[in-house]
């Protein structure tokens, strides 16, 4: 009588070659991407002293983002996806170099630095739907959560560092932030070659008009009760945290706080989203997908209002730092059961709708805190973003749909919703 043949697991994350590649990839050139971001407006700044100048290049970043956000996730969708991001390394690269050139020579203008701005925010609008659209064929089912996970984590200390390093590497160099880009970049170019992506099956019939293809996506996300209902729960969320941060930042100055303990608030916000990432693995199995997401948001809108008790920065930092150690576990819920609800063809404008709607909500959310900070007091402006959040939270709290992610299927699928 032979034996039965041992039965082996995926390769564990560590293991995992590919994945391995792609996140040390995109880690460096994550660090490099905000090094420069905070590069530019200290580049403009000491070129022409103008503010409106500064505002102009680094509100290009974002503006090209939401541009070129939708179409994105149709683009991720129709091409070859490793083509896609080795691309956009490659655009990164070339145009920092060129940057680098003109800054050495004493060539650089505001209209350059314009157009390297605006290949910077096109190309993280492509590549972040081509990455989360790659993961599933990377990593096993029941290895997403942790991938999420550490995506989340890589993206937040990239930010934490990369903006913390770059004021040191322009005091060094005028040049030396884009110079650092240009090279992470490269090594993420290369790093990315020697990732092994399976070939995808093209969809029969060919690709149709680009409109068409991003309105099917829209209706596909719209359509589907789960992801529609995430989606709505993030868009308020992200609205009312973006102007809650901002009338935060009113009100410590209003009340004296010196900058100092201003910059430590921030900073400690980044810390915060390092540390949640890095545990949102572990919350997001002991709690399960629909107890995470709705202790973050729950844990949002309770701690939110105790801000109007502090006048310490150092505290606010504090809360801060709490604040953002819960996000990442509802973002890996949230992305784990979309990327695994979603048809593969899909997958890119799954992405770019969740990317688009709620960078609008972000960026609106500093406009909406700033009319309260000024209309109301801080203390009841603070409130009622706290309101808001709550709103969501019993939004989420109450949804069939989310509370049907409790419910798991033998091979680790979600159950479908409907």
């Amino acid at each position: 009588m032979t034996a039965a043949p041992p039965v082996t697991g995926p390769v564990p994350l560590s293991r995992n070659r590919d994945y391995r590649l792609l996140w040390g990839g995109q880690a460096l050139s994550e660090f490099g991407f905000h090094a420069a971001v905070i590069g530019f407006p200290l580049l403009v700044l000491a070129l022409t002293g103008s503010g409106a100048a500064s505002g102009l290049v680094m509100g290009t970043v974002a503006a090209a983002q939401m541009v070129v956000g939708l179409p994105a996730g149709v683009l991720v969708d129709r091409l070859d996806r490793k083509a896609v991001m080795l691309g956009c390394e490659a655009a990164q690269a070339v145009s920092a170099i060129s940057l680098v050139a003109a800054v050495w020579s004493g060539a650089a203008t505001v209209w350059h630095m314009v157009v390297v701005a605006a290949v910077f925010g096109a190309s993280a609008a492509l590549f972040a739907p081509a990455e989360n659209a790659s993961l599933p064929a990377l990593v096993a089912d029941g290895q997403l959560p942790t991938a999420v996970a550490m995506n989340t984590a890589r993206a937040s200390m990239g930010q934490l560092a990369g903006t913390a390093t770059g004021g040191f590497l322009f005091a060094a160099g005028r040049f030396v932030p884009f110079l650092v880009d240009a090279v992470t970049h490269t090594l993420s170019f290369v790093a990315l070659l020697f990732v092994r992506l399976p070939r995808r099956e093209r969809a029969p019939g060919g690709p149709g008009p680009l409109c068409r293809e991003a309105l099917a996506g829209l209706r596909w996300v719209w359509r589907e009760p789960r992801i529609r209902v995430t989606v709505v729960c993030a868009v308020v969320l992200n609205l009312f945290f973006s102007a809650y941060y901002l009338v935060v930042i009113v009100l410590a100055e209003s009340r004296g706080v010196p900058s100092g303990e201003v910059g430590v608030m921030a900073a400690m916000l980044g810390v915060g989203g390092v540390l949640g990432a890095l545990v949102a693995p572990v919350l997001h199995r002991r709690l399960g997908p629909y107890g995470a997401i709705v202790a973050v948001f729950w844990a949002l809108a309770g701690l939110a209002p105790v801000t109007v008790l502090l006048d310490s920065g150092y505290l606010i930092g504090v809360l801060f730092a709490l604040i953002a150690l819960f996000p990442p576990a509802a973002n890996t819920a949230i992305m784990t059961d979309q990327l695994l609800r979603t048809p593969d063809e899909l997958r890119g404008r799954l992405t770019s709708t969740l990317v688009l709607a709620c960078g609008a909500a972000g960026a609106a959310g500093p406009a909406l805190g700033g009319s309260l900070a000024q209309a109301l007091p801080g203390g009841r402006a603070i409130l009622l973003c706290s309101a808001g959040m709550a709103a969501a939270a019993v939004l989420a709290t109450l949804s069939p749909a989310l509370r049907a992610l409790s419910r798991r299927a033998e091979d680790g699928r979600p159950v479908p919703a409907g």
